[in-house]
């Protein structure tokens, strides 16, 4: 497996569901390898920020990841992927490792090889997604159907599956004994403009008409994001280790998801991995606006949708005095993600796709493609 980093959440979400299927497929017998860049960005700003300090309890959460730390220049890939069966190349790789890989596949064989899409640039940056060759590749996991149809439609591939994201149910669980710290938590970056006015519309009005005791946590929040949300009263709280989100979670009464621009109108149907990882963790959920064009969920009883930020307002008060309304849409919530959303269920959809690609190959021409 082939990804920016498993061993920083800094910036990174892609790591979550990495983890958690990694660690899956560890239990289930599998030799599992995690090659990540010496110098990745995410990294690099963890350990500037907070040290080394959350390495060590990666370490502890994850005792049995082996991750592997490459410099590009050097990395042998005849080392690296002798006696592989299966090699996963996520999106955020250098585009010369990416080509370097499905050249190998294509010289050597002997493995199959998957490229794992986990972003919206396939829609908005296709300038910068055409940088990847992907001939030599099997196919793309891509973490929604939308861009499935996307990759299919474009003849880059040969196939194309929906693989979308899951939550860690081994690390993401209700903590119900923990004392209250408050009443509403946010946990996301500030990004780069993709959101920003939305959350100042659905969390930071609603909480200062409130007068929640709130709580944010993320990265790249810039000075005048800070100075909104200290007007707000709402605490900012800065970067959290993934793996300590659940017992945040367990501290408050209350989460909102608050996707960005483009999954709501590009890329309808992606909930991205904060809606599984919170409903798994059995706290109430209100999202703004987005199209579950795929019926991953039910809305209504797994979490409650709010069009705009009087509706917010509204529903965010009476979860927090409705108990029984806040229980039960919990509940429900919760054996969504155990039923149907872990990164075992994952894992089951990626051994059968393997299961699939390893059937006597069909002569296919590239641009005729499956689902």
């Amino acid at each position: 497996m082939f990804y920016h980093s498993a061993l920083s959440d800094w910036n990174h979400g892609n790591a979550h569901f990495l983890r958690g299927v990694a660690t899956e497929l560890l239990l289930r017998g599998h030799q599992v390898l995690i090659y990540e860049p010496e110098n990745s960005w995410s990294l690099k700003n963890l350990v500037a920020e907070h040290g080394r300090a959350p390495l060590h309890k990666f370490r502890k959460v994850y005792p049995e990841l082996k991750i592997i730390r490459y410099r590009l220049a050097t990395l042998d890939l005849y080392e690296t992927l002798d006696l592989a069966g299966l090699v996963i190349v996520h999106e955020w790789n250098d585009p010369g490792l990416v080509k370097r890989i499905g050249e190998h596949r294509a010289a050597e064989g002997g493995y199959r090889l998957l490229f794992h899409d986990t972003h919206h640039r396939m829609v908005t940056s296709p300038q910068d997604m055409a940088a990847y060759e992907l001939g030599n590749y099997d196919g793309v996991l891509a973490y929604g159907r939308v861009l499935q149809e996307l990759y299919q439609e474009s003849g880059r591939v040969r196939r194309a599956w929906t693989w979308h994201e899951a939550a860690d149910a081994r690390v993401f669980f209700p903590r119900p004994d923990l004392p209250a710290e408050g009443d509403l938590i946010w946990i996301g970056n500030w990004g780069d403009g993709e959101r920003t006015e939305e959350i100042s519309e659905f969390l930071i009005e609603p909480v200062k008409a409130l007068a929640l005791r709130a709580r944010f946590h993320g990265v790249r929040y810039p000075d005048a994001a800070r100075e909104a949300l200290a007007q707000a009263g709402i605490e900012y709280a800065g970067w959290l280790p993934n793996f300590d989100v659940p017992a945040a979670f367990g501290q408050f009464k209350v989460t909102v998801h608050v996707p960005r621009r483009p999954y709501v109108k590009a890329l309808p149907g992606i909930p991205t991995i904060r809606v599984f990882e919170a409903l798994a963790c059995g706290i109430p959920l209100i999202c703004s606006p987005w199209d579950d064009v795929e019926e991953l969920f039910k809305s209504g009883r797994d979490f409650l949708v709010a069009r705009n930020g009087r509706e917010m307002t509204r529903t965010l008060k009476a979860v927090l005095h409705n108990q029984e309304m806040a229980h039960e849409l919990a509940r429900h919530g919760l054996n969504t993600i155990r039923s149907r959303h872990t990164c075992a269920h994952r894992v089951d959809e990626l051994l059968a796709i393997h299961a699939e690609l390893m059937q006597p190959a069909q002569k296919l021409p590239i641009h005729e493609h499956a689902t």
